[in-house]
Formats: C-alpha cells, sequence, structure tokens
C-alpha cells in the first residue's frame, strides 16, 4: 500500500491530520506539507500499545497507529477537542517550533480544523487500525493497563471497595458520587478505572423517562453535568472548556441508539474528564519528555519508586531527570514522588478500610513506621489521625 497516499486520502475526506513516520521521522503530514520537521513526542510512541491515543493538553489530542510489520506509524492529530481560539493556536505553533515562514499556512490550516470530541477520535484510531492492520479493538481498550500493572494496582483498592459494599457503604447514591467526583477532580485515571470497575454499575436512579433508551441518556446528562460541576471544574479544568466538553459529550450521546452505547460511552466520558483535569495541573510549557515522566510517577505509586526508576522510563540519566524535572515542574523528582504517593494514601484512609500496614507495603514504603513519620511530616498529623477526620466509610 501507498502509506502516503492513505494519508493523503484520509485527511481529504475527514479534515483530520494525520502526520506518516518512517522509523520515527515524518516523511509526510497533512498539517503542513511543504514544512514537516521531526517533534519530540514522535520518539515516545513506539514503546505504546497498538493503537494509542495520547491527550497533551486539555485542548489537544494525538493517536498513533503502528502499521504492524514495518517501520511506519500514522500520527493522527493535532485534534483539538474544544473549539480553536488565536490563544491556542498561539500556543501549539510555539510549542512545535513552527518557522516564519510556514506559520501564515499552518494557522491557516489549524483554524479551519475540525472540532473532534474524545469518543470521535477513538473511533477514528479504531478505524484506522482495522484498515492498516485488519484489527478491531474497542474504546474501552485505550483505557486497559496490562495485566501485571493492572493486577498491582487493583489489589488493595478493588478490596477495599468490595468490602465497603458488604457493609453497604455505597448504598445510596449521595457517598458514591462523593467519591466519583473526588476522583474526576484529582485528575488521576487510574484511580478512577479501578473505582468504576469495582463497583460495576452505578446505583439505581428513579425513573426519569417513558423508555429505557431515553432514561440512560437522561442519566448520562445528569451524571456528566454533576461531573463537570463537582469534579472537573473543582479540580482545576476550565470552566468554559469543561461545558464545551458537556455540550459535546450530550449531542453525542442523542446519538447513541442502545443503552449499551451510553454506558460505554459514559465511562469514556468520566475517564476523559479525569484525564482533562489531570492535565490541567500540569504546567502549560511542561515538555512532553517530563508529561511522561509525570505520567510514569502517577501511575508508579503502588511500589518502592526510585529516581533511577523514572529516569530509565525516558532513557535519561539521573542527573538530567532532576536538572529537568525541577526546572519544569519546580518542584524536586523526588519529593514529586513523595507527593504522589500521599495524595494515594489519602484516597485510601479516606476511602477504604485498609489498615496501616496493608496502605504502607502498597505504596512501597519499608516499613509502617517510616510511612507514618513521612505522613506526618508532610500533613502534620498521624495518617490514624487524618482518617478520623476525614473518613467517608461511616
Amino acid at each position: 500500500m501507498d502509506y502516503i497516499t492513505f494519508c493523503q486520502r484520509f485527511f481529504a475526506a475527514t479534515g483530520v491530520p494525520v502526520t506518516l513516520l518512517e522509523q520515527g521521522t515524518p516523511v509526510y503530514s497533512s498539517l503542513n506539507p511543504t514544512s514537516v520537521s521531526t517533534d519530540s513526542r514522535w520518539n515516545m510512541w513506539r514503546n505504546s500499545r497498538n493503537p494509542e491515543f495520547l491527550a497533551q493538553t486539555e485542548n489537544l489530542e494525538y493517536g498513533r497507529v503502528w502499521i504492524e510489520g514495518t517501520e511506519y506509524d500514522v500520527i493522527l492529530g493535532p485534534l483539538f477537542t474544544t473549539p480553536v481560539t488565536p490563544d491556542i493556536v498561539e500556543e501549539f505553533l510555539s510549542d512545535q517550533q513552527t518557522p516564519k515562514e510556514s506559520r501564515e499556512l499552518s494557522e491557516e490550516i489549524l483554524f479551519n480544523l475540525p472540532v473532534i470530541s474524545h469518543p470521535q477520535c477513538l473511533r477514528y484510531l479504531i478505524f484506522l487500525h482495522l484498515c492498516l492492520n485488519h484489527k478491531l479493538v474497542e474504546a474501552e481498550d485505550f483505557y486497559a493497563e496490562s495485566e501485571q500493572t493492572a493486577a498491582a494496582r487493583s489489589r488493595e483498592q478493588i478490596a477495599a471497595a468490595v468490602d465497603a459494599k458488604e457493609n453497604e457503604s455505597f448504598h445510596n447514591s449521595y457517598a458514591f458520587e462523593l467519591q466519583l467526583y473526588h476522583y474526576i477532580a484529582m485528575g488521576d485515571p487510574n484511580k478512577l478505572r479501578t473505582f468504576l470497575e469495582s463497583i460495576r454499575e452505578f446505583p439505581p436512579e428513579g425513573r426519569l423517562a417513558k423508555t429505557p433508551l431515553r432514561h440512560a441518556k437522561n442519566i448520562f446528562i445528569g451524571v456528566a453535568s454533576k461531573a463537570v460541576a463537582f469534579g472537573a471544574v473543582p479540580g482545576g479544568l476550565d470552566a468554559d472548556k469543561a461545558y464545551q466538553l458537556l455540550e459535546l459529550y450530550a449531542v453525542e450521546c442523542e446519538q447513541m441508539q442502545s443503552i449499551e452505547e451510553v454506558h460505554r460511552l459514559q465511562f469514556i466520558m468520566l475517564m476523559d474528564l479525569c484525564q482533562r483535569t489531570g492535565n490541567a495541573k500540569i504546567p502549560r510549557n511542561v515538555s512532553s519528555e517530563i508529561y511522561r515522566c509525570v505520567s510514569y510517577i502517577k501511575n508508579h505509586t503502588n511500589g518502592p519508586l526510585q529516581i533511577e526508576d523514572v529516569a530509565e522510563y525516558i532513557g535519561r540519566s539521573r542527573s538530567y531527570l532532576m536538572r529537568k524535572f525541577k526546572a519544569e515542574m519546580g518542584v524536586q523528582v523526588n519529593v514529586y514522588i513523595t507527593q504522589c504517593k500521599l495524595e494515594e494514601a489519602c484516597d485510601l484512609l479516606e476511602y477504604s478500610p485498609a489498615s496501616l500496614a496493608d496502605i504502607s507495603n502498597y505504596l512501597g514504603y519499608s516499613s509502617q513506621s517510616y510511612f507514618q513519620n513521612v505522613f506526618k511530616k508532610n500533613y502534620g498529623i498521624t495518617p490514624m489521625e487524618y482518617r478520623k477526620r476525614n473518613s467517608k466509610i461511616k
């Protein structure tokens, strides 16, 4: 197959920009065919799952499909999930270091790009993967972890959730929603996914429509509205952008033809809002390299994570990582690791009955006493005092 022609035809049919990489180097781009430059983010793709999407900021997404058995990758994007403004275009072009002679053409193309919802982005990737690799994946697969990672991450939290259900801690929708919106506000998709998978289904609601499908759609709109108002916006996502997303998801929901489609869209919507909220907490000028470090740290709090582990993940030296992380994030990498671990400790203390020994072991501390000392040093109170003041389990 002529992959350049394929990319050209795809762009002509959809208006969605694509870039073709050969061994990591761009050989075609529909964004600006006369000026194809190497982007630092391309280097992170090949070690990811196939296909994959990357939420670069709360405004911007990319997707990738590796053409299996070849040295080619198709990069979908940039995909703007909210209306394009001059500020967004300027930020994008500056981040890309677009040369002056190419800016006018690039600006014209960017302003004419269609707004693509997150679910539509996933559908394009699924379609491209099917066309290029003759394999079918589902939208939910984009949020899946490896079995080993998922098992390690879920061990404590699922057990705690099951125990809470047996004690009817979540028998009412208020307690459930309180925890749901808390995870969205935190901006940690892994914790949200574990929570959603552990409860299996939302607490039942009263009849909101004459038909089951209309009822499901009404529930969706209610959940989406509260997820924005009580989760994403308080968590730091720009209010205008959050409500624009709410409108897009409401329109998307109305197009669904079955209850199962509505439920799948609801899962994707919650995960998407959570991811965007997490992205909004990261400084706008952070490089893709440090973005990867932040994501890696957040996904590996359940173990004895060291600076060397993060440096190895991005293929850099310890000294390079420490210098660059401090410059971009404003905090030392070891301090950030501790912050992430303690934030997860607070969640477990609030929302699970897990013992201090189990929590300290889950987070990779050498002993319970060391965990208690670190916690008190950072928060001024012991873990048990924190649990007494903040526990949501009655």
